[in-house]
């Protein structure tokens, strides 16, 4: 519980927002220009891109239109399939899939599924290092393309 405790308290003075296991974050940068540093960090750390989809192109396309609100779906296989033996029913949030989007008031935000949260959303209980190493992982990632 202390642990439980800490982490809503940690979260709360580093700015981010914690509800329904959604962590997010402000960009100083465009939805693009955060996509895209956040791309090139994963890519140089060695995780594979696996997609990148544009919903506001999209919307255009179905004659709608939508804020800038693009997803990047990355990972890394040695991760995920620890996970995956696990629980492999993981795989429905797996690999990690990070949306950066802009509201009406032109607000960027970065949102990605909370690590620790996903694995207690599959009653994951066996892979505590897995998942601190993905938190971490996250949190500089998108601290990094977020300034």
């Amino acid at each position: 519980m202390k642990k439980l405790i800490l982490s809503f308290c940690l979260l709360a003075i580093s700015g981010l927002s914690y509800a329904d296991g959604i962590i997010n974050k402000t960009s100083t940068h465009s939805v693009k220009e955060t996509l895209d540093k956040l791309e090139t960090i994963v890519t140089a750390k060695g995780f594979k891109v696996v997609a990148r989809v544009n919903h506001a192109k999209a919307a255009e396309m179905s004659g709608q239109s939508l804020n800038p609100t693009e997803v990047l779906v990355f990972g890394n296989p040695k991760v995920g399939t620890a996970l995956m033996k696990s629980n492999q029913a993981i795989g429905l949030d797996l690999p990690v899939k990070v949306l950066v989007w802009e509201n009406d008031e032109g607000v960027v935000t970065i949102s990605y599924n909370d690590p620790a949260w996903m694995v207690s959303r599959y009653d994951i209980t066996d892979r505590s290092e897995v998942v601190k190493k993905m938190t971490g992982a996250l949190g500089k990632f998108t601290d990094a393309a977020a300034n």
